[in-house]
């Protein structure tokens, strides 16, 4: 472990002796808000000094049997070593989760997403990849057990879409797509292509947490513009025959939403105005993100869709990960939901970040 990264831990260890004297005060109303506020921090740092002093009692143990595996008796010897191992591997297991405790949580973790897919560069092929993309990330919340539910969409001529935008639900959505925003580029021969010529298109993607109106920034209804319009759809009997789309603007920032997919006029505007606050908020962690980190490789939540985050290369088999440097030679399996390699990947070096930031 690194000597800032012990010290942070120390430091944290010391605080947390001194809230609990601080508890034990008679002096301390039980009911008081500071009572409270040291209650609450108290139970924020106590599994990372516990974490500590269960590492401090497996260093000491590792300096008595790195003492014995000097012993000249052979069998001691033996025995030392056996338990040197079982130690270090226990030691750098606590280790790790003493940095997992010290990398403070995202609070938008545990959301549910609006997920954003557009065809970019490339015209029909470019909308086939945006086809490619939602199937991709809809078969892994099928693994996932989330819930996908369409919010709109516009298909391309020669299939895919356009534009797709859907409402995934569940447990740790955002965890681990929030890493999915940017530019997503594809390479392979197309249906279309008589030549057998190998075209590059885009898509860019973005994932923006779904916000609950208690927490969301506030909007003023002044400041919106509100049309309803009827669906498109396939038509036959379940044809829209009534104005239930949505379609709201917001006039300081002109961002547009629209929602479709519900019979419910009143359903499609509160999902509308759900997405509306998280583009809005996306857009402040944005702002804030690049004042914070500019020169970090993964800026997380930012969404910025101008540099080309991945590549997914068909000739080859391949997908390459430009931020982190990884390459996988299991292209199929990625695009068919087996996304867990890669976002268990930029989840740590994510927490790498964020453990150099507290050194």
């Amino acid at each position: 472990m690194k000597d800032a990264i012990r010290r942070r831990l120390e430091r944290v260890a010391d605080r947390h002796a001194e809230i609990e004297r601080m508890l034990a005060d008679p002096a301390l109303p039980g009911r008081s808000d500071r009572f409270r506020e040291l209650s609450v921090e108290f139970a924020r740092i106590d599994p990372i000094a516990r974490g500590l002093e269960r590492l401090s009692g497996r260093e000491r143990e590792l300096a008595a049997a790195r003492a014995m595996a000097a012993d000249p008796d052979a069998g001691l010897r033996s025995l030392a070593e056996q338990e040197i191992a079982s130690l270090e591997i226990a030691a750098a297991a606590d280790e790790e989760l003493l940095q997992n405790l010290l990398v403070p949580a995202d609070p938008l973790d545990d959301h549910n997403v609006f997920l954003e897919i557009r065809a970019a560069a490339g015209g029909d092929e470019a909308a086939i990849f945006a086809g490619d993309l939602f199937r991709m990330y809809s078969r892994f919340a099928e693994r996932q057990g989330w819930t996908v539910e369409l919010l709109s969409e516009s298909r391309g001529e020669h299939g895919g879409y356009r534009e797709v935008i859907s409402r995934i639900a569940g447990r740790s959505v955002y965890a681990k797509l929030k890493f999915e925003s940017g530019t997503h580029r594809v390479q392979r021969v197309p249906a279309t292509e008589s030549q057998g010529r190998i075209h590059t298109s885009t898509c860019t993607v973005a994932v923006l947490p779904e916000i609950a109106e208690v927490e969301s920034i506030e909007i003023n209804p002044a400041e919106l513009r509100v049309d309803t319009y009827r669906s498109s759809g396939a038509g036959g009997q379940h044809v829209n025959k009534t104005d239930s789309a949505v379609r709201i603007t917001h006039l300081p920032s002109g961002i547009v939403v629209e929602c479709q997919d519900e019979r419910s006029q009143h359903k499609n505007r509160a999902r509308a105005m759900s997405l509306l606050r998280a583009r809005l908020l996306a857009s402040e962690r944005e702002r804030q993100a690049t004042a914070k980190a500019e020169k970090r490789r993964l800026q997380v939540g930012t969404g910025d869709r101008s540099e080309r985050i991945r590549t997914y290369n068909f000739p080859q088999g391949r997908l390459t990960d430009h931020r982190i440097e990884l390459t996988l030679y299991r292209l199929d399996g990625i695009v068919d939901g087996d996304l867990d390699e890669v976002v268990e990947a930029l989840a740590r070096e994510h927490q790498a970040e964020e453990l150099a930031a507290l050194e």
